[in-house]
């Protein structure tokens, strides 16, 4: 509980001290005032059954000044630490996306349970903006509870076991909400199934397909089976979080009302006066409020201080650079062109959980300024191959050269400003046209020329067809309209935004064009060979072209088929079809099915 207290306050201080400091002044005030309107209303009970008028009026008057001031206290306490809860929700979304990003790898989105720990931060981080308010509230109880504690001492010693007996509230309290927090986590399974059907149903870009399969309606009863066995297990947790609660205050029910018949009692006997039965009856309520607070805001705490702790669970999740034996001190910067080219040595990479390894003991050659296509069925381990040439992973076993230099001795941000890609899971930023493209090399993002040549390398004429060329905004985000562009013209914006470097070390292009069909992509990588040669001519890069059809990369200068964890065959078009292997049964039966 401290350590989410201790860290809330230095998030929130960091935002904005003067309004910090303006909030904890209010909040001060109204703690001191609730219960110096219960002293004052004592004094105008005692001095109204005197018959004292003189001193009725000023009692009166301070209860109604301490009223006034607890209310406007609390009001304008929340004007002033509203905005920095609002801050302190936008700093950790920051943290969050720079967590995210603060690895050159992918672990942690390709991960199951990673991903499961992503999800659920991304949710409690949102529940922050609730943590200071509970902060000031809790802190304004604790004094108003300090004062209270002291006033019903001085009314009979006795009742200083009452705010004692508050205690129990707020362990059970304690408790419930560890209850709905395992209740939670064992749900979030479930949930995020949900949470991806929900997105899956209300997409756009799924409709279609859905009407057409007839898949809505089953689609929306496996929804309804996530969400009754998350609810289910969040209600379970709930109920028992519920018991735990109301055994809390049922316990300090019992004290409240041995306190009233206690100070009544005196009353009768002559030991009090009416005055101080009703300040400790005010007292109690005022108590008894103010345990009901304190559960709430301890949850509320707590909630938040697991907010923050996922920010902690998250960054543990997310693996950084750690450098290899013999690596130097200063990581050495890639050439300015390479001569041998890239070559792969006893390479063997699996992912993490995953059964086995999805290559093993890979030793092959990219030549430099070569065209090198990588085919394979479908799981052989192409995509996984690209990962490694972009340092996304490590490999487990063996090493990456670079010129003979081990790629992990290499600056990892030189090594990708020397890289370009297109994937065929493109990134679909929703800008302008001229920026969706040019932040393929941001230094030169809003060149126009730079953009246009980038994609006139990729030989797409998409911007002539958008009703504004590189000022049309592109997606529904835009509140003053933006074009929804089809998946082939993000397809082609992706592929220029891939040409926008201009002597990479390094170009890959993974299914870069699996939106088109089989003459269509032929055609494109024959285009594509003459940017390879360009690319050749300016770096002695290497251009990898992945593909699962075979006819469309004959003219690559070399061909590499993966299967069964490794390098199955390797060579020209020519060469491959005359061994009469796996790749020449693969691009018969493929040639076949295209006649």
């Amino acid at each position: 509980m401290m350590r989410s207290i201790s860290g809330l306050m230095r998030l929130s201080w960091r935002q904005d001290r003067r309004k910090m400091t303006v909030a904890l002044a209010l909040m001060a005030g109204n703690a001191v005032a609730v219960p110096a309107a219960a002293v004052a209303l004592k004094h105008l009970t005692n001095a109204a059954a005197a018959g004292d008028a003189g001193t009725a009026a000023w009692s009166g008057l301070a209860v109604a000044v301490a009223a006034i001031a607890a209310l406007t206290c609390a009001h304008f306490a929340h004007i002033a630490y509203f905005e920095v809860s609002e801050l302190n929700v936008l700093s950790t979304d920051e943290q969050l996306v720079e967590i995210s990003n603060g690895t050159p790898y992918l672990d942690h989105h390709e991960r199951p349970d990673s991903a499961d720990r992503m999800a659920l931060a991304q949710d409690e981080l949102q529940r922050i903006g609730e943590g200071l308010q509970a902060l000031l509230t809790g802190g304004s109880l604790a004094v108003s509870l300090l004062l209270t504690t002291v006033l019903l001492t001085l009314v009979h010693p006795a009742l200083v076991a009452l705010p004692l007996l508050a205690a129990l509230p707020v362990l059970a309290g304690r408790w419930a909400q560890a209850a709905a927090d395992r209740a939670r986590e064992e749900s979030i399974v479930d949930t995020r199934q949900a949470r991806h059907l929900f997105e899956l149903t209300t997409d756009a870009a799924s409709a279609k397909e859905l009407r057409l399969l007839g898949l809505v309606e089953h689609l929306q009863q496996r929804y309804a089976e996530h969400w009754q066995r998350a609810t289910a297990r969040i209600w379970r947790g709930e109920l028992t979080a519920g018991w735990w609660r109301a055994a809390g205050q049922a316990v300090f029910g019992l004290g409240y009302v041995a306190a009233l018949v206690l100070v009544v009692g005196d009353a009768i006997r002559g030991h009090a006066d009416v005055g101080d039965v009703v300040l400790a009856i005010l007292l109690a309520s005022q108590l008894n409020q103010q345990v009901a607070g304190a559960v709430t805001i301890t949850q509320q705490l707590v909630r938040s201080g697991r907010s923050l702790r996922r920010l902690d669970e998250v960054r543990e999740l997310v693996p950084q650079p750690v450098p290899p034996p013999g690596a130097p001190v200063t990581p050495l910067r890639p050439p300015e062109r390479l001569l041998e080219g890239i070559r792969l040595r006893g390479v063997t990479f699996g992912y993490p959980g995953a059964d086995g390894p999805v290559l093993r003991d890979v030793d092959l050659l990219l030549p430099a300024g070569s065209t090198v296509a990588i085919v394979g069925e479908n799981g052989a381990g192409k995509t996984t191959l690209v990962k490694l040439l972009n340092r996304f992973y490590e490999p487990d076993r063996g090493a990456i050269l670079i010129d003979g230099v081990d790629l992990r001795h290499i600056d990892l941000a030189a090594w990708r400003e020397r890289t370009t890609a297109a994937f065929q899971d493109y990134a679909r930023p929703e800008l302008t046209a001229r920026l969706a493209v040019g932040i393929g090399d941001l230094p030169r993002a809003t060149d126009d020329d730079a953009v246009r040549t980038g994609l006139a390398r990729a030989h797409s004429g998409v911007v002539d067809r958008l009703p504004y060329g590189l000022d049309t905004r592109l997606g529904r985000s835009h509140a003053d309209g933006g074009v929804d562009a089809s998946g082939g013209q993000w397809q082609q914006l992706a592929l220029g935004r891939a040409m926008m470097r201009d002597a990479p070390l390094l170009m890959v292009l993974d299914e870069p064009a699996s939106a088109l069909d089989a003459e269509a992509e032929h055609r494109l990588f024959a285009r594509f060979t003459d940017g390879a040669a360009r690319v050749a001519a300016d770096s002695g890069g290497v251009t990898v072209f992945v593909s699962h059809r075979l006819s469309t990369v004959r003219s690559a200068d070399l061909i590499i088929v993966i299967g069964d964890g490794g390098v199955r065959e390797m060579g020209t078009h020519d060469e491959l079809i005359r061994l009469d292997g796996l790749y020449a049964a693969l691009y018969a039966t493929q040639a076949t099915a295209y006649r």
